[in-house]
């Protein structure tokens, strides 16, 4: 017997193939989709599975040798960047792996096996990880010389931000050393732009890829959505546990933070902070239940929350959408919650079930 997951995440081929072909078409270039972090939230078997299918993805983008190795696990055909530092022991596993390697100092440079691919990482004032421009040009020219070069890249630290001048510099930066690099005998893979400079540059010349993270799985900052239609990947919805009725005067979940003005039905839901639920959302949030949008009752729980399902035919395993494509959004949930959409999503637990629409 198969137990049901109590919350369920749908992804949307269709909404994802639409975001990838905006962004490349916008980029003027092939994209290197960031999957990092179970691909934002979304599932990274899923994601990798549904974008390995379109045409302008050249490769996916992650954070850990781990992930590297879950990717490559796959079998996409696909390339595979890791963007964060690997420990020397780990080299020549990803490199066997066939994982592209970034590279940010001599003696980096210097260990890697000859089969090994390297991106240079180059810090142009992030200030968190790479090589300063005068050092990155050394260092790029004893992987060239080693015939390990591949690409190289920066990472903007505002481009999402209405304020350009910095992105600009950053830019000019990065330029000043892909210029200094010897050649090397396939175009050199320069890449820069994530989603905020996808939106706010269009097309750079001279670069060959691009790294939309957010923007891939549908959101933007409110001063760049209008650049192109994107639109959300996920629909999270969860189940209807419980049903009772809360009588006037008495109080819902923890603190006692919602009294019933009168006689409430009130739905219980299988979905709470532990699940990524954001419970500071307590208070403000709403849920899509019976076609209808209605208050979380009281404080959210760390497996469930509570909903006014009052005058609303709901009956036990319903559907009750947490946020969607459209009326009720990641962006939403994490106003409620004072954060951020990268947070939401990011913090999904492992106990939502990811799986694609088959309605699409």
């Amino acid at each position: 017997m198969t137990l049901a997951a109590r919350a369920h995440a749908h992804l949307s081929e269709a909404a994802l193939h639409g975001n990838l072909t905006h962004l490349s078409r916008r980029a003027a270039t092939p994209l290197l989709l960031p999957v990092k972090a179970n691909a934002y939230g979304h599932g990274l078997r899923e994601i990798v599975t549904l974008a390995a299918r379109h045409p302008d993805v050249w490769g996916f983008a992650v954070a850990t040798p781990r992930e590297a190795a879950q990717v490559a696990a796959l079998h996409t055909g696909r390339p595979t960047l890791l963007l964060t530092p690997p420990t020397p022991a780990e080299v020549p596993v990803l490199a066997d792996l066939g994982v592209r390697l970034p590279v940010a100092s001599l003696a980096e440079a210097d260990a890697l096996p000859a089969h090994a691919r390297a991106h240079l990482k180059v810090d142009t004032g992030m200030n968190r990880l790479g090589a300063r421009p005068e050092e990155a040009i050394l260092v790029g020219a004893r992987l060239a010389e080693h015939g390990l070069l591949e690409g190289a890249y920066t990472h903007f630290a505002t481009a999402d931000e209405p304020d350009l001048s910095f992105a600009h510099e950053q830019l000019r930066r990065f330029r000043t050393v892909l210029d200094a690099l010897p050649a090397t005998p396939q175009p050199l893979l320069a890449h820069a732009a994530n989603g905020g400079g996808i939106l706010s540059f269009g097309a750079l010349p001279g670069m060959r890829l691009a790294r939309p993270g957010l923007t891939s799985y549908g959101f933007a900052p409110p001063h760049l959505r209008a650049a192109l239609p994107l639109r959300p990947v996920m629909t999270l919805t969860a189940q209807v546990t419980h049903l009772h009725t809360a009588h006037a005067g008495e109080t819902v979940s923890y603190g006692g933070l919602w009294r019933a003005p009168d006689d409430t039905r009130v739905a219980t839901v299988g979905i709470g902070y532990a699940d990524g639920y954001p419970r500071n959302a307590t208070g403000r949030a709403h849920v899509l239940i019976a076609g209808e949008r209605r208050p979380v009752l009281g404080r959210i729980c760390m497996d469930q929350l509570m909903v006014d399902a009052t005058g609303l035919n709901v009956q036990l395993g319903d559907p009750v959408t947490l946020w969607t494509d459209h009326d009720l959004t990641v962006t939403d949930v994490a106003t409620w919650g004072d954060t951020i959409e990268y947070e939401v999503l990011t913090g999904l637990g492992e106990r939502v079930e990811r799986g694609v629409d088959s309605g699409e």
